[in-house]
């Protein structure tokens, strides 16, 4: 089997390059997954299905039909239908929107966990989306989650003009301060790294970093989620391809 692109924890260093990956696995055979689990749009209204980061792990972990292995090149792939109302697909509590999404889990116990923006916390992914949805922002392809608040501090949206926005919620109940970071083509690969390092929030596309306002948010735990959050206010389903995924803490 092909080695694995890396999920790196207590290391400073991201994982820049990206390893051979296996088209026969799934793709917890291709990324270490041990420090996700990962939520579908499946199950009943405030409650998703869930997949457990020990079930995610290994070739012959969890695979499914909105969670997959690229055939042609071993990446995985994720995608997430449109609106509720038309597909039926379910939402998480407190959401309009559903989504195939990773969140971050414990490496070592699986169970959900958080940290504080001091040192270095990083989210460094080499991705591309092929089909954006038609929300007013796009698709949401990363986040940075207040745990406490239980509501978003960040979240990273890819348009279906290929414009890559951030929104910042001001406060937890607050609206969302919009800011954009730049412009990729769709289907075109990009890497981003979403950081809340010694206090500090900023993204980075292609090396190009923002640094973002927190406004009155302090500074919360937080913890990230990456993958295809769907906005649409349509079907249309949003298809992401995430070639590596590396977490640092330190």
């Amino acid at each position: 089997m092909a080695p694995k692109s890396i999920i790196s924890l207590l290391c400073p260093i991201p994982l820049t390059a990206v390893l051979a990956l296996d088209s026969s696995c799934a793709p917890g055979g291709n990324f270490d997954l041990s420090a996700w689990s990962l939520q579908l749009p499946t199950g009943s209204a405030g409650k998703v299905d869930t997949i457990e980061s020990k079930d995610l792990q290994g070739c012959n972990g969890y695979n499914g039909p909105t969670f997959f292995t690229d055939q042609s090149n071993g990446e995985l792939i994720l995608t997430a239908p449109g609106n509720p109302d038309i597909t039926g697909c379910a939402t998480t509590s407190g959401s309009e929107h559903c989504r195939t999404e990773l969140r971050e889990v414990s490496p070592t116990t699986g169970q959900n966990t958080d940290w504080a923006p001091t040192g270095t916390n990083t989210l460094t992914v080499t991705m591309k989306v092929v089909q954006a949805d038609d929300g007013s922002h796009g698709t949401a392809i990363g986040q940075v989650f207040a745990a406490a608040a239980s509501k978003p501090l960040a979240e990273m949206y890819y348009s279906q003009k290929g414009d890559v926005t951030v929104g910042v919620k001001q406060d937890p109940s607050g609206g969302q301060a919009v800011t954009k970071l730049g412009s990729v083509p769709l289907g075109e690969y990009f890497t981003y790294v979403m950081s809340y390092s010694d206090e500090v929030l900023s993204i980075s596309i292609n090396g190009k970093e923002t640094k973002l306002d927190t406004f009155s948010w302090g500074t919360p735990n937080c913890y990230f989620k990456s993958g295809n959050y769907n906005q649409g206010k349509t079907a249309v389903t949003s298809e992401v391809h995430i070639q590596s995924i590396a977490v640092v803490h330190a």
